[in-house]
This record gives C-alpha cells, structure tokens and sequence, in this order.
C-alpha cells in the first residue's frame, strides 16, 4: 500500500531532472521530483571550477520564455566562463521558478523503484515514504557512473578517487597526487590542486595535450562556410546535427552511435585554463597506469609508454579523472527484478525516440541517453531536448489531467522543432 500517488516521479533535481519536471509540470500533470536542486553540482565539484560550456549552451529547458541562463544573467556573453557558483544558484532559481518542490523531497533520495501490480510503480524514499506512480524518470546525472580504471580498483578511497568525489581540494595541500586524464576534468583538477597547495602531477594516455580554440564572437562568412555553423557542442556541420538534432543519431547504426560519443568532443582543456596549467603542474603524456600498489605512505602507481617502457610514480593519492561511463547495473535505486527488465547494450539503456526503456513508463535522461541520442547528452545543452520529447510521451499515455488543446499545441510544436 502506498502512502501518496503522483504521475510522475524523478529521481535526480539535476539540469535534466528539473527540465524535465517544468516541462511536466507545465502540462497540469502531478510531478515529484526527489532531491535537493544542483546537490550534485555543488557537493561534488570542485571549489573554483568553471564551466567549460558557453553561455549559450547552459541552458536547462524550459517549454516558457525567459529561463535561460543568460535570461537571469543578461550580457554574460561568448568566451566568459560561468563560474560553479553562479551555475548552481542559475540552477536553483530555474527551480524555484518553475518547479514546486516539497521541503521533505529536497533531503531525500529515491532508494528502490518496482513494478506495482497495477502497470506503474512504487517508488520508496530515504524517509521511508512509498509513492505510486504512473512513470518513473531516472534523471541521476553521471554521479553514480564515476569511472575509475580496472587497475586501480580495489585500491582503497583514501588512496585512491574519482575526481567527482572532491569539492574541497585544500585536504590535498602540501601532498603528492597524481591525476590521470587529459580532458577538462584532469587539467583543471591539477590546476586548483596546485591553487589549493598541492604538488599535482597531471598522468595522460594521450601523446600531446589539446587545447580548444578561443571562441570568436563574430565570423567571416568564408569561416561560417566552410567552418560549418556553432552549435551547443562547439563548431562544424556534424557537430551542429549531433548538437541541434539528437533525434537523428538514434536512427544511426549502434556502432556508429557509440563512435560519435566516443569521438566528439575528445579531451581537451577549455582556452582559458592553458595559461594557468604552469610549472607547478607536472605533466607526463603517452603514459597508461597498469598496475597500482599500496605503500605505508601512500601508493606506488606503476605506467607504461608505447614502447613498453615502465616507470614507478609514488604519490600519496591518485584522483582519477577518467570520465563516466552509464551502467544500468550501477543504478542501486532500481530493483533487481525491475533492472533485469531494462534492455541494454554495454550496460547502458536501449531506449525508444521518447528516452523510454523496454519497461514501460520508465524513462532514462542524461548521460545514460547516449549511446541512443549521441554526445550531447553528456551536456547540460541537451536538457531540453529529452524534457521536451519525455513529456510529450507521457502526457500522452496519462489518461488524467489532460493539457487544454493550447498547451499540448504548444509542447508538440516543441517537439516538432527538436526533430
């Protein structure tokens, strides 16, 4: 017996979770969403971070005008880099506008979604309360997909930690720690490691680090021509379709699917953070980790280059910085019999063009989207997308409290222009 029923519950108060609810909610439909708005974001990124997204594509999606992050911050304009902070309170205030949450559903989490006997859910929160509903929405973000490499597992947490696990980086001052990665996450971890006191030594598999182009706000037209079109994911003809029309990508072969996350978009570190990665920042590239072991100290992590040559780094810690890679098996909230049920594909969901998985009335938004809707699900710029597309599906198939004929005018337009 549940204590409350709503429509839909979200699992996740993210940039998806909280676009998906004002979208939902929008529709006259009963919506919760557990969790504190952007927790995740503030909790567990590091102090002095930046995004490494333009203004522009910072958006979370709204189906009404005037919730874009460059609506509560006008002027914030391309090349200026959006600090942690400002993101998290731009999160906050698109939620406070947008989406009416219940005091007790911002401290607690979901901890076990079934299937009820009825075709719809039971969903139990930390506070013990089980609610029914008609569709679930996992909207966790990459938290609970925190990738650390094969041989460092095992390894124990306060040896070794995936770079989501730091907010404050000063308990690093005056250590030894090795990074591993070349991407944005890695370069600028070291960089506030060292900020923070710390003697960081940055560890890649890649030969040489990239860096991304500044951003011009105006270009010739010869450049636009050729150059292809900006989009939410940066600059190109292909970029700009796996940006704008991620619909498209799930029609593409699963092998080419997986390419195009695995391909666009590869480490690089943001522009404006080349200049402050200095000599307090070691770095050693065409390097991979194969074997890490524990000393009374700290730990001694043992690399190889292309030619097999080895060397031994001691370090008090290592933070892996080495991305999120979806696993549906990695989603505890999810109950056995109800995860078994849930088709995929390297661990991550199938899903259909709505974001619903082989379970009906089970939805997936974010980075578990990807390897159906391509790379922009690993960005904030495709919130709206799957909010749009999640609540046209589900405002279809709810059989009460159906929008007046304007609004679901107003939500299939939307979705037309997504496709």
């Amino acid at each position: 017996m549940s204590d409350s029923a709503s429509d839909v519950v979200i699992a996740g108060a993210g940039p998806y979770g909280l676009s998906t609810a004002a979208h939902l909610q929008n529709l006259g439909l009963g919506v919760r969403i557990i969790g504190e708005p952007m927790r995740f974001w503030e909790a567990n990124m590091p102090e002095g971070m930046f995004l490494k997204s333009e203004p522009f594509a910072s958006d979370l999606g709204a189906p009404q005008p005037g919730m874009r992050f460059t609506d509560r911050h006008p002027g914030w304009g391309l090349g200026q880099p959006i600090p942690l902070d400002t993101f998290v309170e731009y999160g906050r205030w698109f939620a406070a506008e947008t989406v009416p949450l219940r005091a007790d559903d911002r401290d607690a989490k979901v901890v076990n979604v079934e299937r009820d006997g009825a075709g719809g859910f039971t969903v139990t929160l930390s506070t013990g309360e089980s609610i029914a509903a008609r569709s679930v929405v996992i909207a966790v973000g990459v938290g609970p997909f925190a990738h650390i490499p094969d041989e460092l597992a095992g390894m124990p947490s306060w040896l070794v930690s995936h770079s989501s696990a730091h907010r404050d980086l000063t308990l690093f001052a005056g250590k030894e720690v090795a990074v591993l990665g070349a991407g944005q996450s890695a370069l600028e971890t070291a960089v506030l490691l060292a900020d923070a006191g710390a003697h960081p030594h940055v560890i890649a598999r890649r030969q040489e680090l990239d860096w991304n182009t500044v951003p011009r706000e105006r270009r010739s037209l010869r450049d636009q021509v050729l150059g292809g079109p900006r989009s939410g994911l940066g600059t190109g003809y292909r970029t700009w379709l796996w940006a704008e029309r991620p619909g498209i990508v799930r029609y593409l072969p699963e092998a080419t699917r997986r390419r195009i996350v695995r391909e666009t978009l590869p480490p690089a570190g943001a522009w404006w953070l080349r200049d402050r990665l200095d000599d307090r920042v070691r770095v050693s590239t065409g390097r991979r980790p194969v074997k890490a072991v524990e000393l009374e100290d700290g730990v001694a992590l043992t690399t190889v280059d292309r030619t097999g040559r080895r060397l031994v780094t001691e370090v008090e810690h290592v933070i892996a910085a080495t991305g999120f890679v979806p696993d549906v098996a990695r989603l505890g909230l999810l109950a056995p019999a109800l995860r078994g049920r849930v088709t995929t594909r390297l661990g991550a969901p199938v899903l259909s063009r709505d974001f619903e998985a082989s379970v009906d009335g089970l939805y997936f938004a974010g980075l578990a989207a990807a390897s159906t809707f391509g790379p922009v699900m690993r960005f904030v710029h495709g919130a709206g997308f799957a909010a749009g597309r999640i609540a046209h599906h589900i405002i279809r198939r709810t059989p009460r409290a159906r929008p007046t004929a304007a609004r679901l005018a107003d939500v299939l337009e939307s979705d037309a222009s997504h496709r």
